[in-house]
């Protein structure tokens, strides 16, 4: 029986990572933490009842008030952090706090608590701009090209310093980009919006050749939970590093032509794009990420980037009509002509 602490598990990818853990009779107790800045109470809406389930709303950024919550605790899946890249734009503390001081912060709660094992999501982001060169996970150095990829550079060598000097244990994710309902951010998210204000055109930010490894939340969620037992493997003081991400990558064109489709507004709709080959400044225009070291550990991603693509969009809008309480406005657009295929 094991108790599992949960940083950022009303989150897009945390949420549905309880979904998988509840779903374990052997788990005794989850415990989440957020501070709902991106999270949402909906998310685990189906879970409010089981008392397995223990919510707390909390700053991570404050050390003294976590402290306790880290008490008994077996393990931790930490995944709370700043979820978009752009967002560091406006504000640069924003990588600073959310990614490296949180992290310090939970790390130092463990070793207070003598908590000895934890699952971090990382990015690919951490290996910087190397254009469609499929980066592996002793690639070096590590250069960043935006603050976010810097947040989490920190954080992995926190971790690893942690892991060394107190005899804990980690695994390091470091996923390619994450698709998929109960989404909160992103390019899918964001022409969702777009084209509900106007579904006669979808503006695209870059010139739409950008192409990235994408992959659905739910498959992200099975290689955290491999990560679990990779981690409860490793001797004390030892942590491991695995890329998940399917081969190859997929267009922001592709991911704009296929949405339009799925919406029925194909007919009605004109995608127009830039001309900068990335998005926003810090956007990696291309990235390949190589996983053969996660696949020979035992982990296979169902799926390639252009379905899970596929798969996403048509999750996402089966999800978006059953938010009947959602707190933001991502909704259907209101020209759509259809829902998805099942």
């Amino acid at each position: 029986m094991s108790k599992f602490l949960v940083t950022g598990g009303a989150g897009f990818i945390g949420s549905h990572l309880i979904d998988a853990l509840l779903a374990d009779k052997s788990v005794k107790e989850i415990r989440v933490l957020d501070n709902f800045s991106s999270g949402r109470r909906e998310h685990l809406e189906q879970h409010k009842k089981n008392p397995r389930l223990k919510i707390v709303k909390l700053d991570l950024l404050n050390l003294k008030k976590a402290l306790p919550h880290f008490k008994g605790v077996d393990r931790v899946y930490h995944l709370a952090a700043n979820p978009d890249a752009r967002w560091g734009l406006e504000n640069t503390k924003l990588d600073l706090e959310q990614e490296t001081i949180v992290t310090y912060n939970v790390l130092e709660a463990m070793r207070r608590n003598k908590v000895t094992q934890i699952i971090t999501s990382s990015s690919g982001t951490v290996y910087g701009d190397v254009g469609k060169i499929p980066t592996h996970e002793n690639l070096g150095p590590a250069l960043p090209i935006s603050l976010y990829g810097a947040g989490k550079v920190a954080a992995e060598a926190l971790i690893s310093a942690f892991c060394a000097t107190f005899e804990m244990r980690g695994i390091i994710l470091r996923f390619g980009n994450i698709v998929g309902d109960r989404t909160t951010h992103g390019a899918i998210y964001d022409f969702i919006r777009r084209l509900d204000k106007n579904s006669a055109e979808l503006k695209v930010l870059g010139n739409g050749l950008q192409s990235k490894p994408y992959i659905y939340v739910r498959d992200i969620v099975d290689a955290i939970v491999f990560g679990g037992k990779k981690c409860g493997e490793l001797e004390a003081g030892k942590f491991d590093v695995f890329n998940v991400a399917p081969d190859g990558g997929t267009t922001v064109k592709f991911m704009a032509e296929e949405l339009v489709a799925q919406l029925g507004l194909k007919d009605r709709t004109k995608i127009s794009y830039g001309t900068t080959a990335g998005g926003w400044p810090g956007d990696v225009p291309h990235s390949r990420m190589d996983a053969s070291k996660i696949r020979k550990a035992g982990f296979n991603l169902p799926r390639n980037s252009d379905e899970a693509v596929q798969l996403a969009i048509r999750r996402i809008i089966e999800w978006l009509p059953t938010r009947k309480e959602a707190k933001d406005s991502l909704r259907l657009p209101r020209d759509a002509k259809t829902i998805a295929r099942t």
